[in-house]
């Protein structure tokens, strides 16, 4: 697949309007959090995240990760971003705040001989002085804070002026976006969130980064999920992803069984190998911001 690469300046556009992928009540952030945290905690996303590596290799290449440069991977999940950035020869602090997953993180990175420092954190409070990094990083996680504001202001406040906040983010215009739509036809969102589909807009990102941001580069890029069928990859992430698995869950039957059905015509609609094995790709946001 082809990707498209565009700089812009946080001065020309962060007079950019909303996205249109709005909240409007105010909601409880902080039971949102603890039922998020629980859900990220279900099944067992280390399986998801580890076929996920290129990602957390092309960001650090696109954020310029040096050795010697002290890297921090927020909601780092089971530490691709961190695994990256370690082969580099940075000084990598890897967060998050299922504990579990960093344990899977350190495994892997004992297993590569890679030294990294691992902390449980939670990344709209990230427990770090201010302009402690040369560069922040998150593949696909910090999207799904629930107080995008606070998510953006802690990544912006820890890394120092003239240091890069690397992220990747899904789009809603891809299939993660199509996906996380579906499943709020079964399940609800809380009302009140913004989408974490929103980071992968370029005006959210001004929105979230301009008045901090010297310049925000942009790239949409691809990852193409592979599965021997669409089958393969509705059993496979409602058995190890969590917001599927606690979607299907407090789903009843029938509904499960419409669900399920929904689920196999959107990965069938996108494959482009139709009539062999499930290959779909995935549009993502690769995004360097400046501070």
């Amino acid at each position: 697949m082809h990707e498209t690469a565009k700089t812009f300046t946080a001065e020309k556009d962060r007079r950019t309007g909303a996205t249109g992928i709005g909240a409007t009540a105010t909601p409880d952030y902080q039971a949102i959090k603890s039922r998020q945290q629980a859900t990220w905690a279900s099944g067992d996303y280390g399986h998801i995240g580890v076929r996920l590596q290129i990602v957390g290799e092309s960001l650090c290449e696109a954020a310029a990760v040096s050795a010697g440069e002290r890297v921090l991977d927020v909601a780092a999940g089971n530490g691709n971003a961190s695994l990256a950035a370690a082969r580099r020869f940075a000084e990598v602090t890897s967060t998050d705040y299922v504990a579990a997953l960093l344990e899977q993180a350190r495994r892997r990175a004992d297993a590569d001989r890679l030294p990294i420092a691992f902390q449980t954190a939670d990344l709209e409070d990230l427990p770090f002085p201010d302009g402690a990094f040369d560069v922040v990083l998150s593949t696909f996680g910090v999207m799904f804070s629930p107080d995008q504001e606070r998510a953006a202001s802690e990544l912006v406040r820890v890394v120092r002026p003239g240091g890069r906040i690397g992220l990747a983010v899904w789009t809603p215009e891809g299939f993660l976006g199509a996906l996380f739509q579906l499943m709020a036809l079964f399940v609800p969102p809380p009302p009140g969130l913004q989408s974490p589909m929103a980071w992968g807009t370029e005006p959210r990102l001004v929105q979230l980064f301009g008045p901090a941001a010297s310049d925000v580069t942009v790239a949409r890029k691809f990852y193409t999920f592979n599965f021997t069928s669409a089958a393969h990859w509705v059993e496979f992430f409602r058995t190890y992803y969590g917001p599927m698995h606690k979607a299907l869950a407090a789903v009843d039957e029938p509904r499960r069984s419409e669900f399920h059905q929904a689920l196999v015509a959107l990965l069938d609609s996108r494959n482009v190998h139709p009539g062999g094995a499930l290959a779909v790709p995935a549009e993502y946001l690769e995004v360097v911001i400046t501070k």
